[in-house]
């Protein structure tokens, strides 16, 4: 459909073996046909010719570097198969009234790769770079403490490495106990509103630790730092599941946290940089670092106000009049996420999460086995981490080498991360690609365990960089808990519990190293070991638990005729996973 109404009228055509109708905007008309034609014409489509399941050409952020030239692939039809094709099932799962994109639902529309492709890069401009840039500053900002420990940060302060784990603590503890509230006043308020808001807040507490002066202060912008980072990440997940379907999300969340990799890239030549600003106007470099850093990330936090919008149909504003999509394409965007996930416009995005609905998706037990896989997956690796700039000054490395020294890990780690994520949704599995990455973890666990104390400090950075370059599965799990989620209600709640356990997790990660322990960690390695080896376990269970739920579902679906199917469509009181017609990822 047009959106322009100077403009001529755009008339697509969408071609397939069996059919060639031309579909015109109310606004105008066909060379031959009229509207009830064209009505009819709808009709019989959905009547009578069963939509295919068809992938895009190419893989949709690949477009953007697509030769010119005909693409023959482009012109077939992109609308995929949906409930919405039968009219016995389409009655149950039409939108809610006060969904904020019903205007542009309308399950006749077709359209085809070429009409679709470009709004989904147009997406992964606005929508995906946006999330990529603003997780950079919150991981710049909550990482760079690691930074400041290779200049001396706990000398000058007074603090031990005790005291420094108490402060990690502190900060994963202030960040669990934000992440449900954060989540909850997000879907009241909107993303868009709340996570510039928030952004510009933990900046300041950021620019502030300037003027720490010892332990008290240390302690109290830790956990400052946690209360308003804490919602960030479930924010987003929500915000990003408004534009992406479930196919293509996993790999935007991929994209989104090789943002921590390129941090871990770049905040240490950053700090290469600003730490050498040590004795300027008396004070050290770390204290520098801290201060620029954070008005980086306020920078950051007042574009977002800018940057973010509601919702595919509500981009205008009085700074950008002309909004990002037309009437075309807003039809496009809503009817592709619909036909994907119905239950997406089952609330308005404004639209609270009541204190029933959060008790109904705490006691979703079905989502359970992904939030334990949160809690422990990052363990085995987590300490090697947080550690390495430290290890590495103990190795004999100085404070500018120590740093650049942790850039190959994390350029790796994002390679790693970004294949397994994409071959998880390729392949449609995710428990033997978590495995994986608990297989590829082993070897080197052990090899720190059995390396002799005298080794020498390259052979232990190459064990290092191997364990801390492994696929991280975080993107994949969150995909995962999403698309098992099935309801906003859920899937709003099940992002924020998830990241809550995995921070629960940091938290266990946190105290696994300990003073006593030093310099080697051969009984905390111990630890590593066993959780590692848990880890395996955890995730064959997990796949076990799901098949057995989904056998339990085609057991009662299947035993049902038609008619009953429709009458249960018809009189379920069952919602999200709870459906018989749902079937869990696995």
């Amino acid at each position: 459909m047009a959106a322009d109404p100077e403009k001529e009228s755009a008339t697509p055509v969408l071609k397939d073996k069996n059919v060639n109708v031309v579909i015109t905007s109310k606004s105008g008309s066909a060379p031959s046909e009229s509207e009830e034609d064209i009505q009819a014409a709808r009709e019989r489509i959905l009547a009578e010719q069963a939509l295919q399941k068809t992938e895009p050409p190419t893989l949709p952020i690949l477009t953007l570097f697509r030769k010119k030239g005909p693409q023959p692939d482009l012109d077939q039809i992109a609308t995929q198969p949906s409930v919405y094709d039968d009219p016995e099932l389409a009655k149950y799962f039409q939108p809610t009234e006060k969904y904020e994109n019903l205007h542009r639902f309308d399950p006749s529309a077709r359209w085809t790769w070429r009409e679709e492709l470009p709004l989904i890069n147009k997406l992964d401009w606005k929508v995906t770079l946006w999330a990529f840039i603003a997780f950079f500053a919150l991981d710049l900002d909550r990482g760079n403490i690691s930074q400041a420990n290779t200049d001396n940060f706990l000398e000058d302060l007074g603090l031990t490495t005790n005291d420094f784990n108490l402060g990690n603590t502190v900060f994963r503890l202030s960040f669990l106990c934000a992440e449900l509230p954060s989540q909850l006043i997000s879907k009241k308020l909107g993303p868009d509103r709340w996570i510039p808001t928030i952004m510009i807040l933990w900046s300041i507490v950021s620019m502030s630790q300037f003027w720490l002066t010892g332990r008290a202060t240390f302690l109290a912008t830790r956990s400052l730092l946690g209360l308003f980072q804490g919602g960030f990440i479930p924010d987003v997940i929500l915000y990003l599941s408004y534009f992406f379907k479930g196919t293509e999300l996993p790999f935007r969340l991929a994209l989104f946290w090789t943002s921590l990799r390129v941090t871990d890239i770049i905040a240490p030549i950053l700090a290469f940089g600003l730490l050498r600003l040590r004795g300027l106007h008396g004070y050290e470099g770390w204290r520098w670092l801290f201060l620029i850093e954070g008005i980086f990330t306020l920078l950051v936090g007042v574009w977002s106000w800018f940057t973010m919008v509601a919702s595919p149909t509500q981009t205008k504003s009085w700074w950008n009049k002309k909004g990002w999509f037309n009437e075309r394409e807003e039809i496009i965007m809503v009817n592709r996420i619909l036909r994907d996930d119905p239950s997406k416009g089952d609330m308005h995005n404004r639209q609270a999460v009541d204190f029933k609905l959060l008790w109904r998706s705490l006691k979703d037990y079905d989502l359970w086995p992904l939030y334990i896989i949160g809690l422990t997956f990052l363990i085995p690796a987590g300490p090697p981490d947080a550690y390495l700039t430290l290890t590495l000054r103990n190795l004999g490395f100085d404070t500018f080498d120590s740093n650049l020294l942790s850039i190959p890990t994390q350029v790796i780690g994002t390679v790693t991360m970004l294949l397994l994520t994409y071959y998880s949704e390729i392949l449609n599995e995710r428990v033997y690609w978590g495995i994986f990455g608990q297989v590829w973890l082993l070897p080197t666990i052990i090899s720190l365990l059995v390396l002799p104390d005298t080794v020498k400090p390259w052979a232990k950075y190459a064990v290092l960089t191997v364990l801390l370059s492994y696929p991280s599965a975080h993107a994949m799990h969150v995909g995962w808990c999403s698309r098992n989620s099935n309801t906003v209600r859920t899937r709003t709640v099940s992002a924020a519990l998830y990241n809550m356990f995995v921070q629960m997790g940091g938290i266990i990660h946190a105290n696994i190293y300990r003073a006593d322990d030093r310099p080697h960690y051969r009984r905390g390695n111990r630890v590593l070991l066993g959780i590692n080896c848990m880890n395996i376990v955890i995730y064959l269970i997990t796949k076990a638990y799901y098949k057995w739920r989904n056998k339990q579902r085609d057991a009662k679906w299947d035993a049902l005729t038609k008619e009953e199917q429709i009458t249960y469509l018809e009189t379920t009181t069952d919602q999200g996973s709870k459906r018989l017609d749902f079937r869990f990822a696995h």
